[in-house]
């Protein structure tokens, strides 16, 4: 895994064709952010205030570095061999706050001269405006795959955890749905607030309708963000809160799958 900050980026604009990106930094060896080796690149600005946020240098939406599409392209090309079976992969942050720069880059890495390249989404979702889909027709146009981060399935707890309401994620969840995007759900499991059976049941029943889900990523609690935290001064949330034991991860990623399988069960019951 290779990290690179952006610091002493000259973006050009006057020089691009395409619209500028606030970019924090770029992982030019990822293997846990979609299929294969992948190019990832974490933009800058959150609109959720998630309790267990390991990048909380990633919130606001003034930092990072503006650059360009062709910037990043260059970056990509200097190891492309290593991503033939994997992508690009944009993080955050929250991407779909920059839905034209997104849409961009997407558009570019799929017309590659050297090949198109595999684009995949790692989003909360809490950006997407139900009102104004016509917004986000670009970038999904261009999305092969998107990492859909579910914090909670109650939304009174999600609310807690985040600071937002998760109807903008369930809208995102439909829109992708209805769009047929392949999309693998990704939920942290922290102990004494996502790690019941229950919940993970109800997670499973949430996310049932979506028939474009291809894979469940249940992520163990960690506490290795909490460094920055003190770096930057900003109060830790779960201070105290133990790390989540992964040995129980098995028992509920079934209970998310034992969910889904019911409701879906509902659903055609409901059909007749």
């Amino acid at each position: 895994m290779a990290e690179m900050t952006l610091e002493g980026v000259d973006a050009r604009p006057e020089d691009s064709a395409f619209s500028l990106g606030r970019v924090h930094s770029i992982e030019t060896m990822g293997t846990v952010d979609g299929p294969g080796i992948r190019f990832v690149v974490f933009v800058q600005g959150c609109p959720m205030r998630c309790a267990y946020c390991h990048n909380p240098d990633t919130w606001s939406v003034n930092g990072g570095t503006m650059v360009t599409v062709e910037h990043l392209m260059d970056e990509f090309q200097s190891n492309h061999e290593f991503y033939r079976s994997g992508g690009i992969t944009v993080s955050g942050g929250e991407p779909l706050l920059q839905p034209e720069f997104l849409a961009d880059l997407f558009r570019a890495m799929h017309n590659n001269p050297d090949g198109r390249v595999h684009t995949c989404l790692d989003s909360c979702g809490y950006a997407f405006d139900p009102n104004r889909p016509e917004k986000f027709d670009a970038v999904l146009n261009e999305t092969d795959m998107v990492l859909l981060d579910i914090k909670h399935a109650d939304p009174v707890e999600h609310k807690k955890l985040t600071g937002c309401d998760p109807a903008r994620i369930l809208a995102f969840g439909d829109e992708l749905s209805r769009r047929k995007i392949k999309v693998v759900i990704r939920h942290v499991v922290v102990p004494g607030i996502t790690d019941t059976v229950e919940e993970c049941e109800a997670l499973g029943r949430l996310i049932a309708p979506w028939h474009n889900v291809v894979g469940l990523e249940m992520l163990p609690y960690h506490t290795m963000g909490i460094v920055k935290y003190e770096q930057l001064g900003i109060p830790y949330k779960l201070d105290g809160v133990p790390q989540m034991d992964t040995a129980r991860m098995p028992e509920l990623r079934n209970a998310v799958m034992a969910g889904m399988k019911k409701r879906r069960a509902e659903l055609r019951s409901a059909i007749g």
